[in-house]
């Protein structure tokens, strides 16, 4: 598993995060200056291990206590909400693929809606849960061929990718001349992000690997000709991201709080812009 040597060259530290999902270890997230960007540091070899958790629900259908059960709902409103910005696009031939497609909600949700669907998942418990759901998914992007998409979605997959720019050269491959690309990542300059500090759960190290600014998001994909054309609000993931920040920090989920701390983040984005999570909407040339 490689990663980019260059993000990892003049770094000054910024905070120590430890792994409270999986492992207890300790990391530190780095500040790249040129980019505008954090990065974890030292990242493991086998980053697989580290998904390895009943606790990591974005691979489960679960609804077994209050926190899953309302993943699942806001997941419900949010799938419609996604599916509303493709349909807003103008593409050639209704083509997406989804690159981290977990368990295929999305997926179907664009494929009941007259969307031809193309699925990545390297996880193969999520890939059999998506096949119940008539939605088949491939391992990688190799198996892929190739095949050229319209629209490409990435929703909370960036952060995760060692080989950064190796990976967004494939995607731009992968997608047709003037096609678009969609990315949801979290934002380290939101407000619940500097509250919470290192308890910041969208932190999640090791397994984000790099924490992007707006600044680092238009800078990258400006290297491969590619134009950020519109940013847009996840609103609902400050609620979700200061729930489990309240449980890192305090050891238990106070709801009152992580609501009080969602709000107070959502109403100073209204001034900063700087939301807990950002999508990214980019055109290929």
């Amino acid at each position: 598993m490689t990663k980019e040597k260059e993000f990892y060259k003049n770094l000054e530290p910024y905070l120590n995060c430890i792994d409270y999902t999986v492992s207890k270890e300790s990391y530190e997230v780095m500040h790249n200056e040129e980019y505008d960007m954090l990065v974890t540091s030292p990242l493991p070899v086998n980053l697989d291990k580290y998904y390895k958790s009943e606790e990591y629900i974005s691979h489960t259908d679960g609804s077994k206590n209050m926190f899953e059960k309302t993943y699942q709902l806001v997941k419900s409103y949010t799938l419609n909400k996604k599916l509303k910005l493709i349909n807003s696009l103008k593409t050639d031939s209704r083509t997406v693929l989804d690159i981290g497609a977990g368990t295929g909600d999305f997926l179907k949700t664009c494929k009941e809606n007259k969307w031809t669907t193309f699925g990545v998942e390297p996880s193969i418990d999520a890939r059999n849960i998506a096949k119940e759901k008539k939605i088949d998914l491939v391992e990688n992007l190799e198996s892929l061929g190739d095949k050229k998409f319209d629209i490409i979605t990435l929703w909370h997959v960036l952060e995760h990718i060692p080989n950064l720019k190796q990976y967004i050269n494939k995607i731009k491959e992968l997608l047709k001349p003037n096609g678009y690309l969609i990315i949801a990542v979290p934002n380290y300059k939101s407000f619940d992000a500097k509250y919470y500090k290192e308890f910041w759960a969208a932190y999640d190290v090791p397994r984000h690997v790099w924490h992007f600014s707006k600044t680092s998001i238009k800078k990258i994909f400006k290297e491969f000709k590619m134009e950020v054309i519109k940013i847009l609000p996840m609103k609902f993931d400050s609620y979700y991201v200061s729930l489990l920040s309240e449980k890192y920090k305090k050891g238990k989920m106070n709801y009152l709080n992580a609501i009080y701390i969602g709000m107070k983040s959502n109403i100073k984005a209204k001034k900063s812009l700087e939301h807990s999570s950002l999508i990214y909407l980019i055109k290929n040339d």
